[in-house]
């Protein structure tokens, strides 16, 4: 069993390593593979490739990789933690307060004008105020799981958090001018194109960090698979864990959300598709393949978004859904069953 493991997780790592190269190379204008290492290196004759692939393209590639493995992987906490197969990473209104911070700052832009709508609609001031809606609503929903004891309830509590946010939002949005709401809409469809390496640097920190809490929690998510009263006697600090758990899944998720915009589907299917494809729900497995299938299939995804040869670049959104969902329904029917 740990040889055939080993030999998907081999053949993953090269897909990636694939895809992640396909990125780099596709857009508007197509480099070939040789020429990329060349640019990398310093070393291409080209100076606008070289130009091109190490202040647009690789930023990108980086970014998907990023956001791709850092829902995926906050998706499949949010999954076993509340043992909902529907559970995604925005489940506790973490992009709903992301949306709150960035729709303020919008209106904000339009009611005070001058220089101060210049201040307020700067790309760190948006990246703020999405980090900030995230974060008050990860407080409110720790407030909350430090009073309720059942799971189910903070899973609620969220859902309605999250309720809360978007009717605030859409309340916004009706005293907003067509151009407020045409920027607010362009933030929604998410975009991997727009960091520096600066600002991927700050992301990948805290990534890093949500990353760390993942694997800390590893046992606690295998415990939890067999009922929150076994894993009690067991030994497991639920309540603990359960912080743990949270945490780390807004520090993913909430950082994506205010870096790339709120991108769908990755965080909701991406476990499915690595537990129909591991037959599996041993962590140990699920949460290094999920990160490797979550970069592999934002990479797909941002590559057919580019519309090679072409100026045009579709909205990620609607990529991975549109490509994402197919997937999923093949895998569901095909086995017939879920793993869960």
């Amino acid at each position: 069993m740990k040889t055939k493991f080993t030999y998907a997780f081999i053949s993953l790592t090269i897909v990636l390593l694939f895809c992640f190269f396909m990125n780099i190379s596709l857009g508007s204008v197509s480099i070939p593979i040789q020429d990329i290492f060349h640019s990398i290196l310093g070393t291409s004759e080209h100076e606008s490739w070289q130009y091109i692939i190490q202040n647009y393209r690789l930023p990108k590639a980086f970014t998907a990789i990023l956001v791709g493995s850092g829902l995926g992987v906050s998706g499949l906490l949010m999954q076993t933690l509340f043992r909902n197969p529907l559970a995604g990473p925005f489940v506790l209104g973490i992009s709903s307060g992301a949306s709150l911070g960035v729709a303020l700052v919008i209106l904000g832009a339009g009611l005070f004008g001058g220089a101060f709508s210049v201040i307020l609609m700067s790309k760190w001031s948006i990246v703020i105020a999405a980090s900030l809606g995230s974060f008050l609503v990860l407080l409110a929903v720790l407030l909350v799981a430090s009073k309720v004891r059942d799971t189910m309830a903070i899973l609620i509590i969220g859902l309605m958090f999250g309720s809360i946010t978007a009717a605030v939002v859409s309340v916004l949005s009706y005293f907003s001018s067509a151009e407020q709401l045409q920027q607010y809409i362009f933030w929604g469809f998410g975009s991997l194109g727009n960091l520096s390496w600066n600002e991927l640097l700050i992301l990948f920190c805290i990534y890093t960090i949500g990353l760390l809490l993942t694997v800390a929690s590893i046992k606690a998510l295998n415990t939890l698979l067999l009922g929150e009263n076994y894993a009690k006697s067991l030994g497991l600090n639920l309540k603990q864990s359960r912080y743990i758990i949270i945490l780390a899944t807004s520090l993913l998720a909430g950082t994506i959300t205010a870096f790339a915009g709120p991108i769908a589907f990755i965080g909701l299917a991406i476990p499915h598709i690595t537990r129909q494809m591991f037959n599996t729900s041993n962590h140990k497995i699920l949460v290094p393949a999920v990160f490797i299938i979550g970069a592999i299939v934002m990479l797909i995804c941002d590559s057919i978004a580019q519309l090679p040869t072409s100026d045009y670049t579709l909205p990620i959104n609607a990529i991975t859904s549109l490509i994402g969902a197919p997937i999923v329904v093949w895998l569901l029917v095909r086995q017939r069953k879920m793993v869960f």
